[in-house]
């Protein structure tokens, strides 16, 4: 474990009214001293702010607020110092240099929050919380994050593991005192219901673990159609701003335009696509490969016919190639004579151009992507995909030892499965001896978190 004092800048460099460094270690209180005039970090109380100056020697670098934080009441349990000096990189920088070169250690990345972990104050699944709290990008992947960051993930893994371990506990006492169960009424009376209760809760879980991925992640979702039926309006009307260029030309989209939009807490990564047909123009082919791909790859199809054509050979091609895909079939241009020829059991019809119905479109987006209502307060939502995976393998191990059970296999190859399960769930939370997955996980942080 490191013992040694860190330091970094927290706030992003560049021009602002304010910079803060944080410093972090057992003797954090002792280097900072050796650069400030004020009052001794030692003596003042935990959880204070104090006045005074940034010292090189006798010449003052800035003027600065310094908050103090007295172990063990502090993010990493550590003796930690916040600097509140002047914006701009060059007074921040200059005060951190100043902080290495009297033997304080610049911090890697995410490592005041690795401290956290290895200190015992938080678990894995809230280091990681932390992570999803910087990048969230709607209030509901905010609101998510914040319940790991409570311990909530925590709450729900360690329940599954003293239930796992619970039924270890009774097999371990049969196999020491064989005189107490028969082992055949221990495998399928005591031990099979518990197992089968626990996979259906798993699978519970798993199930509103996709709507957690959503809110988390958002939706990778393509505009498909052939050209000219106002897939680019579309994406400018989603939006709200012009980013696709549009025009009454076909092949207008060349290339792959890209943007992201948030509504009702779900985020969309959205791709207009070159429209799909036979092309003699060379570039034109790239974009329509281009946006095959694309529809590879999408979660969402939103797939835009026009109103005001009759349905084409190369529509029915598209909807056929987009059949398995999770899919919104949108009727565009409805302000124009319908001349389409065929009803689509719930479509959408809107003006993309005028910008009408839309809030139909994102109703149906959002009851399509989610499995159902949500229920934060109900229900903790897994949705860190490490996490999700561990799950999984979790689930499998249980599924190994209910077959091993209803098999009659000795009931200690049941137990080899279960102890596998419980390993797994306590790599959510960072029961691990796994150093290069901590490594990778906190190298995922910015500096100075």
């Amino acid at each position: 474990m490191k013992h040694d004092t860190i330091a970094a800048i927290a706030t992003a460099l560049g021009e602002s009214a304010l910079n803060i460094i944080r410093i972090s270690g057992a003797d954090a209180f002792e280097q900072m001293q050796k650069i400030w005039r004020g009052p001794r970090l030692d003596a003042v109380p935990s959880h204070t702010v104090h006045y005074g100056h940034i010292i090189d020697g006798t010449t003052v670098i800035d003027e600065v607020l310094l908050s103090v934080f007295h172990p063990p009441r502090t993010f990493t349990t550590e003796p930690v110092v916040e600097i509140s000096c002047h914006g701009g990189p060059f007074v921040a920088s200059t005060i951190l240099e100043l902080l290495i070169s009297h033997g304080v250690r610049l911090a890697e990345k995410g490592e005041f929050t690795e401290r956290a972990f290895l200190h015992g104050r938080i678990d894995l699944s809230q280091a990681e919380s932390i992570v999803d709290i910087i990048a969230a990008r709607s209030r509901l992947s905010l609101e998510l994050a914040t319940k790991g960051l409570d311990g909530n993930v925590r709450t729900l893994i360690e329940r599954f593991r003293n239930d796992v371990l619970a039924i270890v506990a009774q097999i371990e006492v049969n196999i020491d005192y064989p005189e107490y169960d028969d082992v055949a009424e221990l495998t399928t009376d005591v031990v099979l219901p518990r197992i089968e209760t626990l996979i259906q809760r798993l699978e519970e879980v798993l199930k509103r673990a996709q709507d957690g991925q959503v809110i988390r992640e958002g939706v990778k979702t393509a505009i498909i159609g052939r050209p000219n039926v106002g897939k680019s309006s579309l994406l400018n009307a989603l939006i709200g701003e012009d980013k696709a260029i549009v025009t009454e030309i076909q092949g207008t989209t060349r290339d792959l335009v890209e943007a992201s939009v948030t509504f009702g807490g779900i985020t969309l990564h959205l791709i207009d696509t070159a429209g799909i047909r036979e092309a003699a123009d060379q570039v034109e082919k790239i974009g329509i490969e281009k946006a095959k791909q694309a529809l590879d790859q999408a979660e969402l199809i939103l797939f835009v016919l026009d109103n005001n054509v009759p349905l084409s050979d190369e529509d029915e091609h598209l909807l056929a190639l987009t059949a398995h895909k999770k899919r919104l079939i949108i009727i565009n241009k409805i302000d124009l004579e319908s001349k389409i020829g065929r009803h689509f059991e719930e479509s959408i019809p809107l003006s993309a151009l005028n910008k009408t119905h839309l809030e139909a479109l994102q109703a149906r987006i959002r009851e399509t992507v989610l499995s159902g209502s949500l229920a934060l307060e109900e229900h903790t939502y897994v949705s860190n995909a490490r996490h999700i995976a561990c799950l999984r393998q979790a689930k499998s191990s249980l599924i190994e030892a209910r077959q091993s059970a209803l098999a009659h296999m000795p009931v200690d190859m049941v137990e080899l499965d279960l102890k596998q399960a419980w390993s797994t769930l306590g790599e959510i939370i960072g029961d691990t001896k796994d150093t290069a997955l901590l490594d990778a996980l906190f190298s995922r942080f910015c500096l100075g978190k």
